[in-house]
């Protein structure tokens, strides 16, 4: 009995020396804004300018997915009306990475769409809130990006 104590013991201290992992929170305040596009929304594409890249290694997060991304999103969709298909798209200069959370909590990611930028399509997309994460496949930080949304063929 001592000895299934001290290996109870050992087996605590050993997961309290292992560094949490700090994996996306689709519940944080996004840093770069938040905007509601309505079908139909004029103009398209709308377009923002956010910053690429984060620490946080999404291959260690089990969401089949590579690259780094912040803890909180960078930026919140709510989408309103219905659409055959809305885009999400990212354009910068970085080999950037693109995560969302979807209304229905399901998550999709995007690492090469269009040479090393990632873009999602969401066919019949559900009203609701997106959460948006826009990083980086190696790591590197303060990239500019531009965040893009758009009904039209991407």
């Amino acid at each position: 009995m001592l000895k299934s104590f001290v290996a109870a013991i050992a087996t605590v201290a050993a997961l309290a020396a292992v560094p949490a992992v700090a994996c996306p929170d689709w519940q944080g305040a996004p840093y770069f804004g938040t905007v509601e596009l309505t079908a139909g929304f004029n103009p398209d594409p709308y377009v923002r300018n956010v910053t690429a890249g984060g620490t946080n290694d999404l291959g260690r997060c089990g969401l089949n997915a590579a690259g780094y991304v912040t803890s909180r999103p960078d930026f919140d969709l709510y989408w309103r009306g219905s659409s055959s298909q809305m885009t999400i798209a990212i354009e910068s200069n970085a080999d950037a990475v693109l995560l969302v959370n979807a209304p229905d909590g399901s998550w999709h990611y995007s690492d090469d769409y269009r040479g090393t930028n990632p873009a999602i399509t969401f066919f019949n997309p559900r009203e609701g809130l997106y959460d948006i994460w826009i990083g980086s496949y190696d790591g590197s930080r303060r990239n500019p990006a531009r965040l893009v949304f758009t009904e039209y063929n991407y």
